[in-house]
């Protein structure tokens, strides 16, 4: 089981958005800030960070993404690329094309370099005003759109065979998504879609913010990751702390999650994940209130609230038998 992280932590305005050239931000020296921010934290945890997951945006420029692989794997981490999608939702047909047109290039730059697994949330747009929660029919609906989206993706990126050995979806909480907002309805999806491939590609990430934000009892996603991993369908886990998103510390439901995903059997990677509660592109989410954007760091900077937090997972995971 690896253990890493997710460097939100960075700011995605600060350190992971491309300008509008494609071009990553830099520091002054001119690294790449993930690779710097990551450095500067592998040098205050006494803990391998063995994996890192991040952002890959459409129009992302290529050799700016080639060097972040590059400098990360060089730093000891297996790189996950989560591709995003900006101002299309994928539940909907007529924005087939523009979804599909987004996540292409990501997909082919996984495989173009030799990444093992993606992820994605692909399967709503995120903090979309017009829509409103999908039942009945229309949920199905739904499921079905993502399903012909998704399979659309892998058949025309030819992802049978590659490298790409798995594409982990991530749901979100409500007021991010409407739909897909638990375990269990995005499970729907993930068991829709391995049934039309015939096989388990597409897994189920569990990350314990969103499942503690989801309103499904704790009780309930322990159930339902148990039954997820016996479909093979388990996916990474996002060690991260529901509603604030800061430090872990705060939340007694992760250890809980993690045991129940881990004792499976069946769980690979373990990513702590914590947000700059002032990340100017997280304003949407600020604006939802519900406790996001909450300092939680007590005095700490960022590096080593996620330090702590690889500190607290790894804690964890040994106590787990």
């Amino acid at each position: 089981m690896r253990l890493g992280v997710v460097p939100t932590h960075l700011g995605f305005a600060h350190s992971l958005v491309p300008d509008a050239h494609g071009r990553l931000p830099r520091d002054e020296s001119g690294q790449l800030r993930v690779v710097a921010g990551l450095t500067a934290l592998r040098g205050i945890t006494p803990l391998a960070i063995e994996c890192v997951q991040v952002s890959t945006f459409p129009g992302a420029d290529a050799d700016d993404m080639a060097e972040l692989i590059s400098q990360l794997r060089a730093l000891g981490m297996e790189v996950g690329l989560v591709l995003m999608v900006a101002g299309a939702n994928p539940m909907n047909s007529a924005d087939e094309d523009r979804v599909v047109g987004q996540m292409l290039p990501g997909v082919r730059l996984a495989m173009h370099h030799g990444i093992r697994q993606i992820a994605s949330t692909s399967i709503e747009q995120w903090m979309d005003p017009r829509e409103t929660r999908r039942e009945g029919a229309a949920f199905d609906a739904a499921v079905a759109q993502n399903v012909r989206l998704h399979r659309r993706i892998v058949e025309e990126a030819a992802l049978p065979g590659s490298c790409v050995e798995s594409w982990h979806i991530e749901f979100l909480r409500p007021g991010e998504f409407h739909t897909f907002t638990c375990l269990e309805r995005a499970w729907t999806f993930v068991r829709e879609i391995n049934r039309a491939l015939g096989r388990p590609f597409f897994k189920l990430m569990v990350d314990a913010a969103h499942c503690g934000d989801s309103g499904l009892p704790l009780e309930r996603n322990v159930s339902l990751i148990r039954d997820i991993a016996a479909t093979g369908e388990l996916g990474v886990f996002h060690a991260s702390a529901r509603t604030t998103r800061g430090c872990l510390s705060d939340d007694g439901s992760i250890g809980t999650l993690l045991e129940a995903a881990a004792t499976t059997g069946q769980l690979r990677e373990v990513l702590v994940e914590v947000f700059d509660h002032a990340d100017p592109a997280l304003e949407p989410l600020r604006a939802l209130g519900c406790g996001f954007g909450v300092d939680t760091r007590r005095g700490r900077g960022y590096a080593q609230v996620v330090a702590d937090g690889l500190a607290e997972a790894a804690r964890w995971l040994a106590t787990i038998r």
